[in-house]
């Protein structure tokens, strides 16, 4: 077994850089946390402490700040990577771990008048809407300013993406254990800015270890804390380290990401939403930056949907004619300039010897790249000629980027062509029973609304922020359908915008949305005469509980009020057992059709009263098959069972059940129902007096909540113009940047080489030093080549800690 490291530096081999005189001196590096105490032991280079809190103190009295700062900068005991650089204190939490944006921003001001090179912001947040927050950070970076924030402490749920580390131009970063294992807490992709109409980016950026690692204590000696607010300081740390050791005239925010990125190793296991670009490796991003010449990358820099697992969701499901267009939201960093532009449109090239003539690709892209980075949108599709193919289609998109330089540069204008392979896999049309809808176009999520949890006793994360999407929090019903032998498409336009004669069943989940008048009249002739099934799975609407759970928010000076019968219980259907967690009732159903009832608890008379009351004889599943053979309708009362976020007790059975039954001409024994109820006289739920649904609404008119506005126009995409190449595809063009990471090889002979007598100790080498670190890269250039097979993994358990508005983490 391999030593786990007692020092996080050694574990990356800091103590390299160091034998070569790089010590991080000369590098303002500012960390925004809980604060320093004064003259502490660990620090040689504190320039400057400030506090922008209403607390009138500098001190830190949480050890928070503290620890981060040692892992950056600490010069003994528990090294830090850059212990010679300029520390910029900035103390924006309170003791309790309070903070607001304004102090945020008036520090964030301060510290572009410091020229810093380097910012870490162990903290983070759900509200990537903060408008001032979001545009002070990139008016930061436009200043050249680096910035690394951590990802956030919410996993394994994925959709739990902390801003501002979801941010292009922000160094995102998720959290590893010393077995090279994505840690538990980290939080997982994708972004969520996109939804409902596009697809989520790709982060975290990459991870590095945030389990178990050592840093300073508050008064002096060390401490072990677990989080990506340790991972987010290491990675900081290494950059202060790197930006100490190369010539600044190259290095920006973006070429900075950029060697960080390319030189990760990929962990085996893990998906790319999980772990970016992969492990942070010190020394090959330090090779990469003394070689760097300005360009243009994309991340990923291949999308091969027959790459899994690290390909994870879109390797999942193979593509097929007459599916919705796959988007894959692909990251462009521009390391030539700030500013920068796509010059002409991307070209796409099939290769007809691997099929891509099957393949239809459309791009879309921002007309001005800003600050450092841009997206690149691409939708692909099955050509009609592919209807019956079995296969892999192959082919490369081709675009250029061109970016003027700075003036000290003389202005010119630089330009960089990048290429991004494709490869998916390719399978004949489903039949139409195994096809699956998921709407997505209705689900509304914080931020900007406050939208609560559908289950009420999850009072430590009140907001449901996850995306409601099948590869966010409700991927583990994703990956139960996809095992069940389902095709599952997401739309997310209005019901108008899709033919319902391609689809068995449209699974609506958790909808807070309203729907257009023009919605409901299709889907009634979808339902009716076209043969679609609709599978609900509701969840609770209560104006009473609406008005007990407000709260008010000291950030924004608001009352909030959630913008969506509240019922509880255990029960058991069809010998499974059921965790009914904050679920609604059927207030009205046709009466030949088909209901089943279960003894409940009013919870939402606990919420607004004090006490719990039982009800009787609750009808919370129906079934109605519509008349002429028309398709058919299943209704649940609560989503909370389909929903990794907080889930008790998944109810997957219970949706396959469902889906059988309307996809088929017959119903499951498991759904005889014993007895017919009839729902008795009740009236539909109102929209609570004082609601502000309307501001958040893509359906509602924002100036009149009694209006629709009008319905938006269906997605229409601009196919590329295919210039095939009549050749096979090149050996290396699907290689990625980053080999797969293996850490059973090699790593004994380089440490034994370059740590001789030296691990543990501070940067204070002398000549001997640098005959030892020549050596020490030369092993390093030879172990790097050599090293191939990858590890199996092992599970650590790891700790989480407390999340607030911009909570430590």
């Amino acid at each position: 077994m391999r030593a786990i490291p007692r020092q996080v530096t050694s574990a990356l081999h800091a103590d390299v850089l160091w034998s070569m005189g790089h010590t991080g001196k000369g590098v303002r590096v500012a960390i925004f946390d809980t604060g320093l105490p004064q003259n502490h032991p660990h620090f040689r280079h504190v320039r400057d402490r400030s506090n922008w809190t209403d607390e009138k103190s500098l001190e830190d009295g949480l050890g928070h700040g503290t620890f981060v700062a040692g892992v950056i900068a600490s010069s003994s005991e528990c090294l830090g990577f850059a212990p010679d650089s300029d520390l910029y204190i900035f103390r924006v939490f309170t003791n309790s771990q309070v903070s607001y944006t304004s102090w945020f921003l008036d520090a964030f001001n301060y510290a572009i008048l410091k020229r810093i090179n380097v910012l870490n912001l162990s903290i983070g947040g759900p509200d990537f809407l903060d408008q001032p927050f979001v545009d002070k950070v990139w008016e930061l970076t436009a200043n050249g300013v680096i910035m690394v924030s951590a990802i956030g402490n919410d996993g394994p749920l994925y959709g739990t993406l902390n801003n501002p580390a979801d941010m292009m131009d922000v160094i995102g970063v998720g959290g590893i254990n010393f077995e090279e294992e994505v840690a538990r807490f980290s939080s997982r992709g994708m972004t969520t800015w996109e939804l409902p109409a596009g697809y989520g980016r790709v982060k975290p950026d990459i991870v590095t270890y945030g389990s178990g690692v050592r840093g300073s204590a508050l008064h002096g000696g060390c401490r072990s804390l677990s989080g990506t607010s340790v991972a987010s300081p290491v990675v900081a740390g290494a950059v202060t380290l790197l930006l100490g050791a190369v010539d600044h005239a190259h290095i920006n925010p973006a070429s900075m990401k950029q060697a960080l990125m390319d030189s990760a190793q990929r962990l085996g296991g893990a998906n790319i939403f999980e772990q970016g670009s992969g492990k942070l490796d010190l020394l090959r991003a330090f090779h990469m930056l003394n070689t760097y010449k300005p360009q243009a990358t994309l991340s990923p820099g291949v999308i091969d949907f027959t790459d899994c697992p690290y390909f994870w969701p879109y390797c999942s499901q193979p593509m097929y004619y007459a599916a919705l267009p796959v988007t894959v939201n692909v990251t462009l960093l521009n390391g030539m300039g700030v500013t920068g532009r796509i010059v002409g449109k991307p070209t796409w090239h099939p290769y007809l010897q691997h099929n891509g003539q099957f393949l239809e690709v459309s791009v879309s892209y921002p007309s001005t790249l800003w600050p450092w980075s841009g997206y690149l949108a691409v939708s692909l599709a099955v050509a009609r000629e592919g209807r019956s193919f079995t296969g892999v289609a192959q082919g490369h998109l081709t675009l250029t980027i061109s970016s003027p330089t700075s003036s000290s540069s003389g202005g010119e204008t630089l330009q960089s062509q990048v290429h991004l392979p494709i490869k998916v896999s390719v399978v004949p049309t489903p039949p139409r029973h195994r096809r699956i809808l998921w709407d997505q176009f209705h689900n509304l999520r914080y931020p900007a609304g406050y939208f609560p949890r559908d289950n009420l006793r999850m009072k430590n994360d009140p907001l449901d922020w996850n995306g409601d999407h099948v590869h966010t929090n409700f991927r583990d019903m994703y990956n139960s359908l996809r095992s069940n032998g389902y095709f599952v498409e997401v739309l997310g336009s209005p019901f108008t915008c899709f033919d319902a004669t391609q689809y068995g069943a449209l699974l609506l989940v958790d909808s807070e949305e309203e729907f257009f008048p023009d919605e409901i009249s299709k889907l009634k002739l979808d339902v009716e005469e076209r043969g679609l099934s609709l599978v609900v799975f509701a969840d609770w609407y209560n104006s009473e509980v609406m008005k007990k759970i407000k709260f008010y928010d000291e950030n924004t000076r608001q009352w909030w009020m959630p913008d969506t019968e509240v019922l509880e219980g255990e029960m058991t259907v069809s010998d499974h057992k059921i965790h009914f967690a904050s679920g609604t009732a059927i207030a009205r159903f046709p009466q030949d059709g088909s209901l089943l009832a279960r003894d409940l608890n009013d919870q939402g008379s606990e919420v607004v009263n004090g006490g719990t009351t039982e009800l009787q004889d609750v009808p919370i599943l129906g079934l109605y098959q519509t008349p002429n053979d028309g398709g058919k309708i299943a209704v649940y009362g609560d989503s909370n069972c389909l929903d990794s976020a907080h889930m008790l007790r998944d109810c997957f059975w219970l949706l396959d059940t469902l889906l059988q039954h309307v996809t088929s001409s017959s119903s499951p024994p498991s759904l005889t129902f014993s007895q017919h109820i009839r729902t008795p006289p009740t009236s539909l739920p109102q929209r609570m007096e004082g609601n502000r649904l309307h501001l958040y609404s893509r359906v509602l008119d924002p100036q009149d909540s009694a209006r629709t506005r009008l319905p938006p126009p269906c997605p229409h995409l601009i196919w590329a113009k295919p210039r095939p190449i009549n050749s096979s595809v090149p050996s290396n063009l699907l290689m990625p940047r980053n080999p797969m990471y293996n850490p059973s090889e090699g790593d004994s002979e380089f440490e034994s080489v370059m740590l001789e007598g030296k691990r543990g100790e501070g940067p204070e080498g002398g000549a001997n030093f640098l005959l030892l670190g020549v050596a020490a890269v030369l092993v390093f250039l030879v172990w790097w080549t050599c090293r191939r097979r990858p590890r199996k993994k092992a599970r650590s358990r790891t700790r989480r800690s407390l999340i607030a508005k911009f909570p430590v983490v």
